[in-house]
């Protein structure tokens, strides 16, 4: 296996000439925040994932976590990483400064936490959790809890979970039945059971933050009978010393295909009369404050999916340029050759490449969005923007997913047999991106939010606005010259189809809701593809003006228009099929009997 070392070349590219760094810096109110600034912090956070996290991968995967005496012990080397994690201020940097963050963009943070997730995605997901919990505290908490809880989520210092699964509540968090009572002091009294709690027990971290979903008594069924409550795993005193442990315990920890280093425990509150909880906002409107958690975390587990394709594309390219085997084809030598000279393992590398670089550059651009949604003076572009970001949350969620799985899985042919092997370190790259399509909503709950909330609801207006940004990329092609000229030919036709199949949603979702739910994952896939291959079309653009003025490494240039030819020519040409899938894959199903049919 290959020693991870962060693309900072693209990285750089993609944050400075995809995702607007400049309109980004103008709204960060970050004086000090340049393009020197970004590099220094990039190169550090390479450093830190390249030496200290990427090592502790296969040590976390082999060893996993260790539940004793109600303590979940982490792998070897997890706790004296997070220490150092916390002193290089890594977690707070898209943080307030007032709670001790620093003020970073969410562009920048998420560079950073690509690699973390490349590195090692199993330790990955404890600051990731931790972030989006001082997140949704952040914007709903009261004073008096972001004054108690906050400062230590941002740095780090304090854990911070997620618990909306039960065992009777999967997705369908109508049903769940974890209960509070209000207490005399103010406070709650929690009693229930959560599962699949990723870190809710460790010891990385002297404390740990519940934000947990639950039931007041008197409060309607279904979603909207939800509250939202922190619950520290030890009381704080006023002073801010941690006080006695809360009435919570970890039951269990689940046996996983993958993410071993990362504990997914069962987590029960209020065994001995309940655990000590604080509202969070007001009563009933518990989930709709918990997905502002969500959607941070959706759009984390959405750039797992790029990392995990970009630590699995390394590991391939360096196997196949030293991997010797077979004659070139079309040669009269008869030596063997290195398999990356094969087509078919040229194939293979360049779908890794191509898709790994069209994923990162949606996320980061999402990211570039929310930035500027947050800042900018104008109410007006503030909205527009915000309302890219609701739309393409999903699609970078799910797209980046399925593709990591299936560029780690793409990793193990080009290793052939070795890479069946657990030692050839490629099979956890798989095991681990699997889970990436389930939690924070599977990719069919993805793919069915996209389509009702974000395209139907507003008879495809958002749709609308990113095909217009995209055919402005299109009309930039046609003066580039023959060398995108096929990109301009595949960009143009996945247009077309992505605005037809948008009209044929918003157009069937009224009057036949499940045919649209049942296309519904083409529809994303359909979306992921289009803007994946405008940004690597914008991507080829830049490119060319590089290469005719003479700026920058040619042969990086050079790589970003062949790259972005090869996803226009293998994936761009898929927008027919797939907008076919969407208008007329439903049928078979409207017939369909689950108890005689299967």
């Amino acid at each position: 296996m290959a020693d991870y070392r962060a693309p900072l070349s693209d990285i750089r590219f993609v944050i400075n000439e995809l995702a607007e760094f400049e309109s980004v810096r103008a709204v960060s109110g970050n004086d000090d925040l340049g393009t020197e600034l970004v590099d220094a912090i990039l190169d550090e956070a390479d450093r830190f994932a390249s030496e200290v996290l990427a090592p502790l991968n296969a040590v976390g995967d082999r060893t996993g976590c260790v539940l004793e005496n109600g303590v979940v012990r982490t792998p070897p080397g997890f706790r004296e990483a997070y220490r150092q994690f916390v002193e290089g201020g890594w977690n707070g940097m898209q943080f307030a400064p007032e709670y001790g963050g620093q003020g970073l963009p969410h562009l920048v943070a998420t560079a950073v936490g690509e690699m973390w997730t490349s590195a090692n995605m199993a330790f990955g997901l404890c600051p990731m959790l931790t972030q989006a919990a001082a997140e949704a505290l952040s914007s709903h908490g009261s004073e008096a809890l972001k004054a108690k809880y906050l400062a230590r989520l941002v740095s780090g210092e304090w854990a911070g979970t997620m618990n909306l699964t039960e065992p009777q509540a999967g997705s369908d968090l109508a049903r769940v039945r974890t209960r509070a009572v209000p207490d005399d002091n103010g406070a709650y009294r929690i009693t229930g059971q959560k599962i699949y709690i990723t870190f809710g027990e460790h010891d990385l971290t002297e404390n740990i933050i519940h934000l947990v979903l639950a039931r007041l008594p008197d409060a309607p069924d279904g979603v909207r009978g939800l509250s939202l409550f922190l619950i520290p795993k030890f009381h704080v005193g006023a002073d801010g010393a941690l006080g006695a442990r809360n009435d919570l315990r970890c039951v269990s920890l689940e046996h996983k295909l993958g993410i071993n280093g990362s504990p997914t425990a069962v987590m029960s509150y209020g065994d001995n009369g309940g655990a000590i909880g604080y509202l969070v906002g007001e009563e009933n409107r518990g989930l709709e404050l918990m997905f502002t958690m969500m959607n941070t975390a959706r759009l984390a587990v959405g750039l797992e999916g790029v990392g995990i394709s970009e630590r699995a594309y390394q590991d391939a390219k360096a196997y196949a340029l030293e991997r010797v085997q077979g004659r070139d084809l079309g040669s009269d030598d008869p030596a063997p050759v290195p398999i990356a000279r094969h087509p078919d393992v040229q194939r293979m590398l360049m779908s890794m490449k191509s898709q790994t670089e069209a994923g990162r550059a949606l996320a980061y651009a999402v990211a570039a969005h929310s930035d500027i949604a947050e800042h900018h003076p104008d109410p007006d572009i503030r909205r527009r923007r915000q309302q890219m970001v609701d739309l393409l949350t999903p699609v970078v969620k799910a797209w980046s997913t399925d593709v990591g799985i299936e560029v780690a899985s793409t990793a193990i042919q080009v290793f052939g047999g070795m890479g069946y092997i657990e030692e050839s370190g490629v099979p956890q790259h798989l095991r681990d991106a699997r889970i990436a399509t389930i939690y924070e909503g599977t990719n069919g709950i993805q793919a069915s939010d996209l389509v009702g909330r974000k395209v139907a609801r507003d008879g495809g207006a958002a749709a609308a606005t990113l095909i217009a940004e995209l055919r402005g990329i299109d009309g930039e092609l046609a003066a580039a010259g023959a060398q995108v000229a096929p990109i301009r030919r595949w960009l143009g036709r996945g247009l077309d189809d992505l605005a037809a199949a948008t009209a044929w949603l918003v157009e069937t979702h009224a009057a036949q809701p499940r045919r649209a739910a049942a296309v519904a994952v083409h529809y994303l896939r359909l979306m992921g593809i289009v803007a994946g291959g405008g940004l690597m079309a914008k991507a080829a653009l830049h490119a060319v003006r590089h290469l005719e003025t003479g700026e920058g490494d040619p042969a990086f240039w050079r790589a970003k228009i062949v790259t972005a030819r090869f996803f226009a020519e293998v994936y761009l040409t898929r927008s027919g099929a797939l907008r076919l899938l969407v208008t007329e894959g439903w049928g078979a199903l409207e017939d369909f009997d689950p108890y005689s049919d299967l």
